[in-house]
């Protein structure tokens, strides 16, 4: 009897020290799988077929690609991104917000075994499409640059070297946050709305755009655009194998957006320009002509 308790109380201990070894297995994986989720973006998945992903531009939610997404999820499988700090979406604690969102978008891809990925990119989102391809150049399939440049702060000055912006004053990452971080909340969408006409046509858009800055983390908002504005891929570009279409918004005339965007792009191989009778918001404005130049990239077989 003293033995048959013994050997019970022995395969109850087994038994319980399974269990306990299952569920520290479980919880275990549970954190690694949470801890492998954790990215300096947010994604929503829609669709199905020839995987895109969408980067919005500064300050913007990816909801600035709903109509684009409309367009597009019957014939691929669209991931919509949200940076972390834009649009209301929590910001990470990072002194290279940008550089950390080109890594994980890189993890993200391989995490989910995409297939040559294409890319439409706005604005930062575009600057952030030409960083991936030239870092990666075998990882991504062919990609849209929606008015966005390799090096801002070139414009007009294309002597200007990333060197020359980081030692200049106004480029002062903590400057700049600090001076972000002390706009007033009262008028912020009213003055901003204001702004942003100068970059899109519609007065709800403006005021939508708008409210997506407002509701953008001040830290990333100025961390964000020293980072781009002190990064020069000029040069980098040259790396990038895969087909770029660079849809450029209107700078005063059509040959001076010709002209500028061929002086930032030289070193881009394969590349089209086509420029938009459109302010920055090219989606926005002139969104027909904006879907059907997408329509014939994304289909083309080159």
């Amino acid at each position: 009897m003293k033995s048959m308790i013994h050997t019970n109380e022995t395969n109850n201990s087994r038994s319980f020290s399974k269990k306990v070894i299952i569920l520290v297995v479980a919880i275990l994986a549970f954190v690694n799988v949470f801890a492998q989720n954790q990215h300096s973006f947010e994604v929503t998945v829609i669709g199905k077929g020839k995987p895109v992903l969408l980067i919005p531009g500064y300050s913007c939610s990816g909801d600035v690609w709903k109509e684009t997404v409309a367009h597009l999820k019957n014939k691929y499988e669209l991931h919509v991104i949200t940076i972390a700090g834009f649009g209301g979406v929590k910001p990470i604690e990072n002194e290279e917000i940008l550089k950390t969102v080109h890594n994980d978008i890189i993890q993200y891809v391989n995490d989910k075994k995409l297939k040559k990925p294409m890319i439409i990119g706005h604005s930062l989102g575009a600057f952030m499409t030409l960083w991936l391809q030239s870092s990666q150049p075998k990882m991504f399939g062919k990609s849209i640059c929606v008015d966005g440049l390799p090096f801002v702060s070139a414009v007009g000055k294309p002597e200007i070297t990333a060197e020359i912006t980081k030692n200049n004053p106004q480029f002062n990452k903590q400057a700049v946050i600090k001076n972000f971080e002390s706009l007033p909340s009262e008028g912020y969408v009213k003055n901003m709305t204001k702004a942003m006409l100068y970059q899109v046509n519609d007065s709800v858009r403006a005021k939508q755009i708008a409210e997506w800055s407002f509701k953008s983390d001040r830290k990333t908002l100025g961390s964000t655009i020293v980072e781009m504005s002190t990064t020069d891929l000029r040069q980098e570009i040259s790396k990038i194998e895969a087909p770029i279409l660079i849809l450029a918004s209107l700078w005063g005339t059509k040959e001076a957006s010709e002209k500028e965007y061929g002086i930032q792009y030289v070193q881009l191989k394969n590349k089209t320009i086509k420029v938009a009778e459109a302010k920055h918001f090219i989606m926005y404005d002139q969104p027909e002509w904006f879907y059907n130049e997408i329509d014939l990239f994304l289909n083309s077989k080159s």
